[in-house]
């Protein structure tokens, strides 16, 4: 699994562009599709990733201290927002464990879905929230953040030196991935009983296809590379180890109109064999 810390590394964007929800559309576009994600990337600018984590950090902190709500791409609310069928999937796998929850969260930057999702959290029987994200998100988490309840780490297998999750989230995370295939392969090798994924971008095609995401500088100017998944693909993918329990529209989001695609969710229970 050492792969995925790369692919970490090199390719998810920032948190506040995975959080997608808060821009409204926004002027965010998509282009393409190119014929591989090398192609792509050539067309992409790339981005500074440091003064967002500061802003995200900052906004995070806040919430955590009791002074804000809830933050959603840095921005501070003091009413939450609740996506429902995300609570819904936690509780029940925390219902199947005795109510027992233990989160592996897959690029969830410094535990957005944590911090968003924690009153409802907080009266199970234990709860253990690990995030994995790119070093430079994990180091801050882990500098200002952690608790005995959320924590930090760079790769899928330093997490489970510590934690036996019952349940994995992706939430706006794998068609950010170059290889998304391989990684839904280690996710299902760690045997979670739940898996959970959220705001993805899928289409109704036969393979995946390639795009360019361009981002206006009233968010941050920004271009890269990500992916509209095979919904086909995408579901077959979890077919071998996993039932799905649930799928649902997880967000309305008009730009992704013009390369056919939408925001889906998806609950996947393990087989039994």
């Amino acid at each position: 699994m050492n792969h995925v810390k790369s692919l970490i590394k090199d390719w998810l964007p920032p948190v506040v562009l995975r959080t997608v929800k808060g821009f409204r559309n926004g002027g965010v576009k998509f282009e393409g599709s190119y014929t591989s994600w090398e192609a792509a990337a050539a067309q992409c600018s790339g981005y500074d990733a440091e003064p967002i984590l500061a802003k995200v950090l900052d906004a995070t902190l806040k919430v955590k201290r009791g002074e804000a709500a809830y933050e959603r791409d840095s921005v501070l609310f003091d009413e939450l927002e609740y996506d429902w069928p995300v609570v819904a999937g936690l509780m029940w796998a925390a219902a199947q464990s005795g109510g027992n929850l233990s989160v592996l969260d897959f690029g969830g930057a410094l535990g957005s879905s944590y911090f968003q999702n924690r009153a409802f959290l907080a009266d199970l029987q234990t709860l253990r929230w690990s995030v994995i994200e790119q070093e430079h998100y994990a180091v801050a988490g882990r500098n200002h953040l952690q608790d005995d309840t959320l924590r930090f780490y760079t790769s899928i297998d330093e997490c489970l030196r510590d934690n036996k999750p019952n349940l994995i989230l992706l939430s706006s995370v794998l068609q950010y991935l170059p290889d998304a295939d391989r990684i839904i392969e280690d996710i299902c090798r760690v045997g979670a009983q739940t898996i959970l994924i959220d705001k993805t971008i899928v289409n109704h095609a036969q393979q995946h296809s390639i795009h360019v995401q361009r981002v206006p500088a009233t968010i941050y100017e920004a271009t890269y590379p990500c992916q509209s998944l095979s919904e086909k693909k995408l579901l077959g993918a979890f077919s071998s180890n996993y039932q799905l329990v649930s799928q649902f529209p997880s967000l309305a989001f008009s730009a992704l109109d013009a390369i056919d695609s939408k925001f889906n969710g998806y609950i996947f229970t393990k087989v039994r064999k």
